[in-house]
């Protein structure tokens, strides 16, 4: 470091200081109190040392260490090798080795050597203070670490001009863990909230491991409690640690300042182009003049961002206002492109590929109201063009159309559908008013008229059915694409009038499925589905063929052909009244992108409205491969059919993005 600028000379003057400041206390007389400069900003510091993380960016003489990305991958000016070894003092700890090991950036940037020997000593400081902060996490307030590079002291290589002779640099880690220490006495105070005193209720109990990752969760805790009874401005007013090193023991001493409580006043909004600040405003639902919580905000965001027409969404909170005590909250909006394309694509061994593509206006009208244009192809290549299934359908919805909780949605479709047992020609107008009546419960009832014109077994026959549809959801799954726990359950049923054979029938249709992990890592995950209908008609042939209940298939039984499963006449599958289907799955996730899944499936068709579980029930077993990408896993299944019949294939492949259900 001989010949270094001025400038140089004063950063290494102000790394020296930095060092001098970051040594521990280690005094092991009477109590002493902590200085905010090293146990409460290494508390503060030791959340970020609990897992491994790349280093952030370090300037110094005008270059940059420990940086992320293609700036890290640039030439190094003058790089200097080093070998890296921590070691621990209490040798028979394992564990704790491996510890600081992993911490350590001395030894996760080896191979990215610094600039110089001044980089050197920098990345030698941050480790130092990176692995006080990993001991403090562990409750080690006694713990001391000594860094030598190339038998040097780092205290004194920050005095002298350069390091010893000798390339690579031999730097040694020697950690001293010190005692474990428990909490001692602990207080918790909060004049005006009305918070617990009991020590064990903020997860300090007297006598347990005092790791400083617990007094950070105490306090987010008792902020988040504070929030929670219409206190905004809650903070941790005072915190004071003292360590005993005499005892081993971390007296903790929490107050908070639980400030005004306060209630929501004058909601606004900004950034709106096209859409009417009023419609935000009634779509947030924030309780004006109701006591604050931040539930009622977190409710407010989930709503406007389920409309699907803002890119980001921000909630300022204002001032308290005296004496009456109001907040003032202020939406903050950045509105979406208004034209939406999109497109998709499955496959199967069995049903071929199949694609489908939308064109969507949002916010047509400034009320978040949609106009959809939709379209797809299916079976291609295992059809001919003409005999393919097509669809295309027009649909519009209207949020908030009778309060914020309500939508009316109606659509116009036409379809061709062409599994082995019929081929169905249909034209669909469908109107619904949907509600959601929580989280996780929401339904919709509306009015349907379709005609039919379909060839099946039972010949050439049409159908013009007038319906009331309804159905209703439950759902608190944590992921709908890739789900770990919770339960999915729907049940639909719809009367109806075939206007044109004079027939009254009714569907009825129920399916629920539910999912659990069995490690808290979410890597091994059970799932289930069961699924049950019944369709009350004068017989089979009276319903329509596309309403008929059949089984078999990628989201039926897997393995099976599609809609291949259930009653037949001369051979043909022809469908019938009732059904059932069953599913089951092991999910094992290997590594953060590779799972890998076994599945059962079970079912049959039957022509009575009731089962007749004496026709037994068709089983499919399979395994298959999930890639997990940002947008829900990529999934490929392959499946056999136990019990195959006509039309039915040895085997069959599935593609699609998402878990099977």
């Amino acid at each position: 470091m001989k010949g270094l600028p001025s400038q140089a000379s004063g950063h290494v003057r102000r790394l020296r200081s930095s060092a001098k400041n970051a040594r521990v206390n280690r005094k092991n007389a009477a109590p002493f109190l902590l200085s905010t400069s090293s146990l409460l900003a290494l508390i503060v510091a030791a959340p970020l040392v609990l897992a491994p993380q790349p280093a952030h960016s370090f300037e110094i003489f005008g270059w940059k260490f420990f940086e992320n990305g293609k700036e890290e991958e640039a030439a190094v000016p003058d790089p200097i090798a080093y070998e890296a070894e921590v070691s621990v003092s209490e040798r028979s700890d394992v564990d704790l080795t491996k510890e600081m090991t992993s911490t350590s950036l001395l030894v996760q940037q080896v191979k990215k050597p610094p600039s110089g020997e001044a980089g050197l000593i920098a990345r030698s400081l941050s480790d130092r203070e990176r692995l006080i902060a990993r001991l403090y996490a562990d409750g080690r307030y006694g713990g001391t670490v000594s860094i030598s590079l190339n038998g040097l002291p780092l205290e004194s290589a920050l005095e002298r001009a350069g390091l010893p002779d000798g390339r690579p640099v031999q730097v040694k880690v020697l950690v001293d863990p010190g005692p474990a220490f428990t909490f001692g006495t602990v207080t918790v105070q909060s004049p005006g909230g009305d918070l617990s005193t009991d020590p064990a209720f903020w997860g300090l109990a007297p006598g347990d491991p005092a790791g400083s990752g617990k007094i950070l969760s105490a306090e987010r805790r008792i902020v988040t409690m504070l929030r929670g009874r219409g206190y905004p401005e809650a903070k941790i007013a005072e915190r004071r640690i003292t360590a005993d090193h005499s005892s081993d023991r971390l007296d903790v001493a929490l107050i908070a300042d639980a400030g005004p409580q306060a209630r929501f006043g004058k909601v606004t909004v900004s950034g709106t182009e096209v859409t009417k600040p009023e419609f935000v405003v009634q779509q947030a639902m924030i309780p004006e003049g109701g006591i604050y919580s931040p539930e009622d905000i977190s409710r407010a965001r989930k709503r406007l961002n389920d409309l699907g027409i803002f890119s980001s969404i921000r909630f300022v909170e204002g001032d308290i206002a005296r004496p009456d005590g109001t907040l003032p909250i202020t939406i903050q909006v950045s509105e979406r492109k208004r034209h939406v394309i999109g497109a998709g694509a499955s496959w199967s061994s069995t049903e071929g590929f199949s694609a489908e593509a939308y064109w969507r206006r949002r916010n047509l009208f400034g009320g978040g109201e949609t106009l959809s244009v939709e379209g797809s192809i299916g079976r291609i290549g295992s059809e001919s063009i003409a005999n393919q299934e097509y669809s295309a359908r027009i649909a519009f919805e209207k949020p908030g159309v009778f309060g914020p909780l309500t939508s009316f949605t109606t659509s116009l479709e036409a379809k061709q559908e062409n599994p082995d047992a019929y081929i169905s020609r249909t034209l669909t107008y469908d109107a619904f008013l949907s509600r959601e009546f929580s989280d996780q419960v929401k339904g919709r009832a509306g009015f349907e008229i379709q005609y039919a014109d379909e060839e099946d077994a039972f010949g050439d026959n049409q159908y013009l059915l007038v319906g009331l549809p309804a159905d209703l959801t439950f759902d608190n799954r944590d992921d709908k694409l890739n789900p770990s726990k919770g339960v999915f359950a729907a049940l639909f049923g719809e009367p109806a009038y075939d206007a044109k054979n004079g027939n009254g029938m009714g569907f009825l249709k129920g399916t629920v499925s539910t999912y659990y992990a069995l490690d808290e890592a979410k890597r091994f995950i059970l799932a289930g589905k069961l699924s049950a209908g019944s369709i009350i008609a004068p017989s089979v042939s009276a319903v329509p063929a596309n309403r008929r209940l059949i089984a078999g298939g990628g989201g039926s039984i897997r393995g099976y052909a599609y809609r291949n499963v259930g009653p037949r006449l001369n051979g043909e599958v022809v469908g019938g009244r009732s059904l059932i289907e069953m599913s089951g799955e092991v999910r094992v996730r290997i590594t953060e992108t590779i799972g890998v899944v076994g599945f059962v499936d079970a079912g049959n068709a039957y022509e009575d409205t009731i089962p007749d579980f004496s026709d037994g029930l068709k089983i499919g077993v399979g395994a298959g491969l999930r890639y997990f990408t940002p947008i829900g896993p990529l999934r490929v299944d392959a499946a056999v059919p136990l019990d195959p019949e006509q039309d039915d294939p040895s085997f069959a492949l599935y593609v699609g993005l998402s878990q099977a259900f």
